[in-house]
């Protein structure tokens, strides 16, 4: 017998006797909880067994159920109307996934039944009275979580120490040859010793996890033998994805992967996906919101609220708006934080949960709501600052707390080192942290979450590689995925044996890499950049779950040289006949090593992990600018020279001493002064090493363009050669360099008249 139960907490809880079920459905006329037999399918006995909630308090519809514990099917079903024209869809015969589902268990099919309306008209009167149970996902009843707490051994890594790494749960390890197959692409396998000693290896402090919340992949895609492969098709904002499982708990799973993670000193941040949801547009199928109440969770067109107002691309938008939507997100993002252990979000199309009626607005509801909240508040929150609306692009606009995903940077690195465009001031703001942005709110240069490639576009491998799209295999007639990729091939459209197309690509890549992670701001890196992974040529393999999308890693150990050559898939791990595609950049065995370097110097560097954005100015008798602009003849930038519109090589001078705040226990803050030298474009140049004040001998500790970086790593207090300040130093094309400035601080900074040179702040 049903009981009245409580209105809160939303969802279904067991409390060790029963389960207490509140449902948010404020215009429906009933709700039903169904409880299904062992394998969650109605039966010719049954198999359903349905329950209405006896009591509705300001739209939570709730019961309490005894006898009922942790491992049941469930479902729900809500009665109302079914007036399409006044933005209704209730429809009964459809079972519901409760929003607040801890745990999901079954597929979705792309039966005709799924859908709430007659076939063929979504915007008519009459409602499917097709039983959708057979071919939807429900929820299981969970008890409390087990095992380690993750949250009670968090890293709490500072924004400014933070060096992110982008990586999809499944591909990462599915073809790892030191995890055992049963764990390859699972949670476990993300936590197994060979992945975590990689991850330590390269020197992350955060794994940034594709969509992990339960998502369902497309009609369209099925109907084609393919699936949704990013994830980015959210059915279930609670539910750990079940096909990344390795068990048949993915909660207790998910759970132990982030305690590991933990122990070994590593965040885990999720990019989430609360902008729309797996239902899709007023032709999707009926699975869970729209049932429940269509209009208070979707935004639909005033005028027309038949049809959803869409700025995501994917259908339906999510109306974040309402306040049963700012509570589902956060009580969603609580629970993966309180319970899960998770460090941190990367909200994807963040614009779309920030909209009022009338554009973006930096104090909407849901964001206000997360600052406003002691605990969201105080994890990493990160926004991708656009959406497909009008106005969507929104680089700059979060407030504090908030960190953004600063195209801008992408953009910038990509035109320079592709040789299109880029002047040198824009240049100058991208690697200093972007100040022209983020300043003039207040936030500081962690605002910028930095980086050349993501999940979303070519691999870095295939950004000197390509400059065109190669997205058949998606079966869209090349048609999807951007068009403008802002890259270059060098020479010749993919693979190739000739010695300087391959000699260009492999400078080029390691220039790339090497000025993000010389930047200020957070450097993000995509999994596999490092070890050379291509997608062929493929710009959008979000439908690609195979060799496309999946690491190359070399046979062996996990940091073997050659990754991604001919070869490196491992015989047996893959689909048959899934050999990833060899690197077209040509293998380059360093490039690991280079990447564990740069992360080394970055860490014992305070002057590349700014607190406080460059002033620049002039020297002083007693100090030196925190940064100095030179030209390529040695001389100290003027005006004209900061705002040329092309970038031919840029020399930056980072002064380590007297650096503007101090560490934890109140001791100013200094370090060595390093001298930055940027050559993007193919031809060999000269530079002329500043002299006094800036230095009176230089170290060289990086050439990227040096065919043996095997011991980058050691050159932080072994350097390659020491130069006389005024020296002549040659500088290959499209090439980094790392000097360590010395003898500055030692010199009596009586500059005199610096006449009309000037120091810009960047």
């Amino acid at each position: 017998m049903i009981r009245p139960g409580s209105a809160s907490p939303l969802g279904v809880w067991w409390d060790g006797a029963g389960v207490n079920v509140a449902v948010v459905a404020p215009g429906a006329d009933a709700v039903d909880f169904c409880v299904f037999d062992d394998h969650g399918l109605p039966t010719a006995s049954g198999g359903e067994t349905r329950y209405r909630l006896p009591e509705r308090d300001g739209g939570v519809w709730h019961g309490y159920l005894p006898g009922v514990g942790p491992g049941q099917v469930y479902g729900l079903r809500a009665h109302g109307p079914y007036a399409p024209g006044r933005g209704e869809r209730y429809n009964p015969a459809k079972l519901l996934l409760d929003p607040y589902a801890r745990r999901v268990t079954g597929n979705f099919v792309p039966d005709p039944a799924v859908h709430g309306y007659v076939a063929g008209d979504p915007y008519g009167q009459d409602p499917d009275d097709r039983d959708s149970a057979p071919y939807v996902p429900k929820g299981v009843v969970t008890g409390p979580v087990t095992g380690p707490d993750p949250a009670a051994n968090r890293p709490r890594t500072a924004w400014a120490d933070t060096i992110l790494y982008e990586l999809h749960v499944r591909g990462f390890t599915r073809l790892h040859p030191g995890v055992p197959e049963k764990l390859r692409g699972t949670y476990a396998g993300l936590a197994h010793p060979a992945v975590v000693d990689h991850l330590l290896r390269i020197g992350v402090t955060a794994v940034e996890l594709l969509p992990v919340h339960a998502h369902i992949s497309e009609t369209t895609l099925l109907e084609h033998g393919r699936s949704n492969y990013w994830g980015y098709n959210t059915l279930a904002f609670f539910a750990p994805h079940p096909g990344y499982a390795a068990t048949d708990d993915p909660v207790a799973e998910f759970r132990a992967m982030v305690a590991t993670l933990h122990d070994a000193g590593i965040e885990v941040l999720l990019d989430v996906v609360y902008n729309h949801t797996a239902e899709g547009s007023e032709r999707g199928p009926t699975l869970s919101l729209r049932g429940l109440d269509n209009i208070a969770y979707y935004r639909v067109e005033p005028n027309d609220p038949r049809r959803y107002r869409d700025v995501t691309g994917c259908g339906n938008t999510v109306d974040a708006t309402s306040p049963h939507v700012v509570r589902l997100i956060c009580d969603s993002l609580r629970y993966w934080v309180a319970e899960l252990g998770v460090d941190g979000f990367r909200f994807d199309l963040a614009t779309a949960l920030a909209r009022s009626p009338d554009g973006f607005e930096p104090a909407a509801p849901l964001l206000t709501a997360i600052q406003a909240d002691p605990l969201l508040s105080s994890v990493k929150l990160i926004a991708e600052p656009w959406d497909l609306g009008w106005g969507g692009y929104q680089v700059g606009a979060f407030p504090a707390p908030w960190a953004e995903w600063n195209g801008r940077f992408r953009d910038t690195l990509r035109d320079i080192f592709s040789g299109r465009t880029g002047s040198v001031a824009d240049l100058g703001y991208r690697i200093t942290g972007s100040s022209d942005i983020y300043e003039h709110s207040g936030r500081r240069p962690w605002a910028s979450v930095n980086f050349v490639t993501a999940h979303d576009g070519f691999p870095l491998a295939d950004l000197v590689s390509y400059n065109e799209k190669h997205n058949e295999a998606n079966g869209e007639g090349n048609r999807d995925g951007e068009s403008e990729n802002r890259s270059s091939n060098h020479g010749a459209e993919g693979p190739t044996d000739d010695p300087g197309i391959r000699t260009a690509r492999r400078r080029t890549r390691r220039a790339l890499i090497s000025t993000l992670l010389l930047s200020a701001g957070v450097p993000m890196l995509l999994a596999g950049d490092e070890l050379g992974r291509s997608q062929g040529g493929n710009n959008n393999a979000y439908c690609q779950d195979n060799a496309v999308s999946w690491l190359a890693w070399p046979d062996g150990t996990a940091d073997t040289p050659g990754a991604g050559t001919p070869g490196a898939g491992t015989p047996g791990v893959g689909a048959p006949g899934e050999v990833p595609a060899a690197d077209p950049a040509g293998p380059d065995p360093a490039l690991t090593t280079l990447v564990s370097g740069l992360i080394r110097l970055r860490r014992t560097a305070p002057v590349l992990r700014r607190q406080r954005f460059f002033r620049g100015g002039a020297p002083t008798p007693r100090r030196l600018p925190d940064i100095t602009w030179f030209r390529q003849d040695g001389a100290v930038m003027s005006a004209a020279d900061w705002n040329a519109p092309r970038v031919a090589i840029l020399v930056a001078h980072l002064a380590g001493e007297g650096l503007e705040w101090t560490d934890a226990a109140g001791v100013p803050v200094a370090g060595e002064s390093l001298l930055l030298v940027i050559h993007p474009d193919g031809a060999d140049r000269t530079v002329v090493l500043p002299g006094a004040p800036w230095a009176t001998r230089y170290d060289l500790l990086l050439d990227t363009a040096a065919d043996d970086l095997a011991g980058f790593p050691d050159t932080m207090t072994e350097p390659r050669r020491t130069l006389a300040a005024g020296a002549r130093l040659d500088v290959a094309g499209r090439t980094v360099l790392i000097l360590r400035a010395l003898g500055g601080s030692d010199l009596d900074l009586d500059v005199g008249d610096t006449g009309d040179r000037h120091a810009s702040t960047g």
